[in-house]
């Protein structure tokens, strides 16, 4: 296993956050700057996700641009537009990397700003040059938190007046269809967008989309109701979170038809999973192998002690899982009892590894200690942990990471 590099928790620097030493005193709800007791210059917490890109460590979070740390030191060195090229106002927290090309592929929403429609899609090539800038008008102002060169459109809404008047930046809409943007990846144009719509549902995290026989084959965690349940609909109406659930889903897209109503999804495993990662050697391509984050009911979990001392409602994940899409095996790591997971990482065993072949790293939650550990698991065996560390502190859950290789951060040095 080549020599690869631990990122630590770390926060940037935000300036939100230099004047006050209680700054939620300040901030009002989430993404409503019309709640604040105060006007800031940047609201953004940049807390979702990390990225690595032309030597560069980008901390992300979809509603600004994002924070630029020393990959090494982990100093902030402050927001990031890509040397003036970005003009959109926000960042995806889940741009692409694509394995071959090495180009980097983002998008922004509400890139104009609070409550707008507008999209703004781009690539940039390995030396950090924009490639391809598209705006795109998007059918409703809703959530777009992860895309996979697709535009998969979480039914949760956005209302300027809404906002205006104290309520929350997002609100559950049954009443509309899950919308999937399809664009040409190069030399698109605005009108070349083709927005799909499926019955009304909520789309997790990307698995991955490939094309094959001109037809494209969209996996990603599909939910009947609303997995966000702390921003109801309308009506106040929210599922419990032990009512949601999320199944890995396959939609096939013709690109070509004009007729926009899609199919059904197939449900490929009916397991309630979240947080898909693939070996991204594979990403825009077709893929065998998918892990998870996994609610196995099946698990022996003590759910009175976790849920006593993990506050708040959220959905909860107590094993990680791996379906091998072609036999549609499904191996599951339970990492104890009074234990819940977060993302995997996943890394080959070797450059030339066969897809899927390599080690899953993760953060689990210890709730009888309340300390966290960092578990390291073989795809080859999923019975047991190849090593365990014992963190001394409890982490924060982080939602999401990624892997960075040693040889990628030596090139960033010098």
């Amino acid at each position: 296993m080549a020599p690869s590099q631990m990122i630590p928790q770390h926060f940037p620097s935000l300036p939100q956050f230099s004047h006050f030493m209680k700054p939620s005193r300040f901030e009002g709800k989430y993404r409503n700057k019309f709640t604040d007791a105060i006007e800031f210059t940047v609201r953004t917490t940049a807390n979702t996700n990390i990225v690595f890109f032309n030597g560069k460590l980008l901390a992300c979070k979809e509603d600004a641009l994002p924070y630029e740390m020393d990959p090494v030191t982990l100093e902030t060195i402050g927001l990031y537009d890509f040397n003036g090229q970005l003009p959109s106002l926000t960042f995806t927290a889940h741009p692409k990397l694509d394995p071959v090309t090495k180009e980097f592929i983002g998008f922004g929403y509400e890139a104009k700003g609070d409550g707008t429609p507008d999209i703004c899609y781009f690539s940039v090539d390995p030396s950090g040059k924009f490639t391809d800038l598209v705006w795109l008008v998007s059918p409703v102002v809703a959530m777009i938190h992860d895309f996979a060169v697709l535009f998969p459109l979480i039914p949760h809404t956005c209302d300027l007046e809404r906002m205006k008047a104290g309520g929350e930046h997002w609100q559950w809409t049954p009443d509309i269809p899950l919308y999937i943007g399809v664009l040409p990846r190069r030399g698109a144009q605005s009108s070349d967008i083709k927005w799909f719509r499926a019955p009304n549902a909520f789309p997790g995290h990307t698995s991955n989309a490939f094309e094959k026989n001109g037809k494209i084959f969209f996996d990603l965690p599909v939910g009947k109701k609303n997995v966000f349940f702390w921003w109801p609909d309308s009506q106040g109406n929210a599922p419990s979170p032990q009512e949601v659930a999320c199944h890995l889903s396959r939609f096939i897209i013709d690109p070509s038809s004009d007729n926009l109503e899609l199919q059904p999804a197939e449900i490929l495993s009916s397991e309630d999973v979240e947080f898909p990662r693939i070996d991204e050697r594979f990403l825009s391509r077709e893929h065998n192998h998918a892990f998870f984050c996994l609610n196995d009911v099946t698990a022996p979990t003590i759910w009175p002690t976790v849920v006593a001392k993990m506050g708040g409602g959220h959905p909860v994940y107590n094993s990680i899982g791996r379906l091998n899409l072609r036999t549609r095996q499904f191996d599951k790591y339970f990492p104890g009892n009074k234990h819940l997971v977060q993302e995997t990482v996943f890394t080959p065993r070797s450059s030339g590894a066969a897809e899927g072949e390599g080690y899953l790293l993760f953060l689990v939650n210890n709730y009888e200690t309340m300390l966290s550990e960092l578990h390291l698991v073989d795809t080859d065996d999923f019975t047991r942990p190849l090593a365990v560390i014992l963190l001394p502190l409890r982490l924060r859950q982080g939602l999401h990471g990624n892997w960075v290789d040693d040889k990628d951060l030596k090139q960033a040095r010098y």
